[in-house]
């Protein structure tokens, strides 16, 4: 590991906004916030809303920044990445977000009965080759349907068409009520002040002409079921999923 990643990792532990918990850490176990995260986490009893897959947790800090009334928390499992973000919050005083370092598939394990108001996936991998990867897919539906609220919404922003198209797709085969979609957001009239937020890499890609998708839903009591449809792949290698990782 390098000194420049230990430094950070060292840093991490020193945040207090900053929960290290991944699966060999709490293995089957319930973590001791869940159901709790307003109250002694953020000491509020402000709505909590999830940042999924949150990277360097651009989008968390800059929605934090944005709304004072509700409370961030972005998790990924990446800390030299999530240092980014913590950094940046910590030196901009933000005592509304945090974020929460550990592994996804267990994100069930966190959060109490509706604990959490939205969800937003900002730029996942589309996972073209593992159905049960995708962040949007059932399998992820319901595990997040226990801890989000009745109304609760899933935002999901991405550069990959497979991943909106998939997305869409099972959106509208579970009959979820759709609050927006859109397959090129900057030319939508549905572009708001929050969705015109852009992460270092939503730059990038913009600048490829590559256009961004978005689609805001929320999820029904159903048993979900999964579309059986073919999705054309991406033909390009995004920067979070090309060979070299550069995050």
């Amino acid at each position: 590991m390098s000194k420049n990643k230990l430094e950070k990792f060292g840093d991490m532990e020193t945040f207090e906004h900053v929960v290290q918990a991944p699966y060999n850490k709490i293995k089957q176990d319930d973590f001791h916030l869940k159901g709790n995260w307003a109250k002694d986490f953020f000491k509020n009893d402000n709505p909590i809303i999830l940042e999924l897959g949150c990277g360097k947790g651009e989008y968390s800090v800059a929605l934090a920044e944005r709304n004072p009334n509700f409370n961030y928390l972005g998790v990924d499992i990446k800390g030299s990445r999530l240092h980014n973000g913590a950094k940046e919050a910590l030196e901009k005083g933000l005592k509304n977000v945090g974020f929460l370092r550990t592994n996804i598939e267990i994100i069930d394990q966190f959060f109490g009965p509706e604990e959490i108001a939205e969800i937003w996936l900002t730029f996942p991998d589309p996972q073209m080759k593992k159905t049960r990867k995708r962040l949007t897919s059932t399998m992820f539906l319901k595990k997040y349907k226990p801890f989000l609220k009745k109304e609760g919404i899933v935002h999901l922003k991405t550069d990959s068409n497979f991943q909106y198209t998939y997305t869409h797709a099972m959106v509208h085969l579970n009959k979820f009520e759709v609050l927006a979609e859109t397959d090129n957001l900057y030319e939508s009239e549905i572009l708001s002040e929050t969705l015109q937020i852009k992460t270092f890499y939503e730059k990038q890609w913009l600048s490829r002409g590559i256009t961004i998708k978005y689609i805001a839903f929320k999820p029904t009591d159903i048993e979900f079921a999964e579309p059986e449809i073919d999705i054309e792949k991406d033909e390009y290698r995004s920067f979070g999923r090309s060979a070299q990782d550069i995050h």
